[in-house]
Parts: structure tokens; sequence; C-alpha cells
């Protein structure tokens, strides 16, 4: 089991990601679509093409 730190948001998000983005592609994805800071302590999860692979970022 993982524990989080309380008030940590897990972000689910939508639509398809191209998993091939390095970890700098996706804190850009978080910084300009979500409008949010990727070192902000929260967790996002991206989701691929496949429902079975997922990539969190956090």
């Amino acid at each position: 089991m993982i524990s989080l730190p309380s008030g940590t948001r897990i972000w689910l998000v939508a639509g398809v990601t191209d998993m091939r983005k390095s970890f700098n592609g996706l804190g850009e994805q978080i910084q300009h679509v979500l409008d949010d800071n990727p070192f902000s302590g929260h967790l996002f999860i991206f989701r691929g093409r496949r429902e079975t692979r997922l990539n969190p970022v956090g």
C-alpha cells in the first residue's frame, strides 16, 4: 500500500496521452494544459491508448 501525505490530490487526466513522452514532456503538459505545477506534490495519472497503460507523475 502506498501512503500519500494528507492534502495530496490525485488527478486522472482525461483523454489519451502519447506514452512516448518523457517526464519533462508530461510536466509541460501539466503546466500548459492543466495550468498546474508538476512539483505541487499532487499526483497526475495519464492514460495511454491501451487502457492498461498508466503513467503517474508526481
